[in-house]
């Protein structure tokens, strides 16, 4: 919880402290039950998963009814944690594995996070468009357009244009140059001192 209060302590209302600081308990409940952090990661919980996640609040920020997709959700990362920080926007997590949608589904409602609403499918067999699509690794860029492309509505419901916020690690440009796009990259170590942070980046792509 430290780190949380390092990097946004100055901008969270009580509510949001209590939600944030309340993380560790229900995904250590919930986790001993269903394993959707790493065992040896669980520790590093608030560095590997929820800090993580919060770097896409560095580079865009949701406007109240802004509508984002967290596709490949697992746990509920990057979701729970933006919904915490955003919570006039509405989040959709999406996984297709049905027991970590139950993690997300009962830590959100554990958080009393109405903003979160947790759905066990494909992201392309969705009927509905999003203002934004977060992501972390789950698939490589080129995939992951051909899933969500057509799902991101035109327009600008934040700091940034409509589009894709995809969390990312390594070398990437390979990667990058298949998907064929002229995407933004943002290191996360501009935002976040901590050695974990090094390698890490955002790909953003506007819609």
């Amino acid at each position: 919880m430290e780190l949380i209060e390092k990097y946004f302590g100055s901008e969270l209302t009580p509510l949001q402290r209590e939600r944030f600081a309340r993380l560790y308990d229900l995904y250590a409940e919930w986790n001993a039950r269903i394993n959707v952090v790493s065992r040896k990661d669980f520790e590093s919980l608030y560095l590997k998963h929820v800090l993580h996640s919060l770097a896409i609040a560095c580079v865009c920020r949701f406007d109240d009814g802004a509508r984002i997709c967290d596709v490949g959700t697992g746990g509920g990362f990057p979701a729970i944690p933006l919904a915490i920080m955003f919570p006039g926007a509405h989040f959709t997590a999406v996984d297709s594995i049905g027991k970590k949608i139950t993690v997300v589904r009962e830590v959100a409602a554990g958080l009393g996070l109405g903003n979160v609403e947790a759905v066990n499918a494909r992201v392309e067999t969705l009927p509905v468009r999003f203002d934004y699509i977060v992501s972390r690794a789950v698939t490589e860029m080129s995939e992951l357009m051909r899933w969500v492309w057509s799902k991101v509505e035109h327009g600008r419901r934040g700091s940034l244009s409509n589009g894709l916020l995809v969390l990312k690690g390594g070398e990437l440009a390979e990667e990058l140059a298949r998907a064929g796009k002229r995407f933004t990259v943002f290191d996360i170590s501009r935002y976040f001192e901590e050695e974990f942070f090094a390698t890490k980046k955002i790909i953003y792509l506007a819609k």
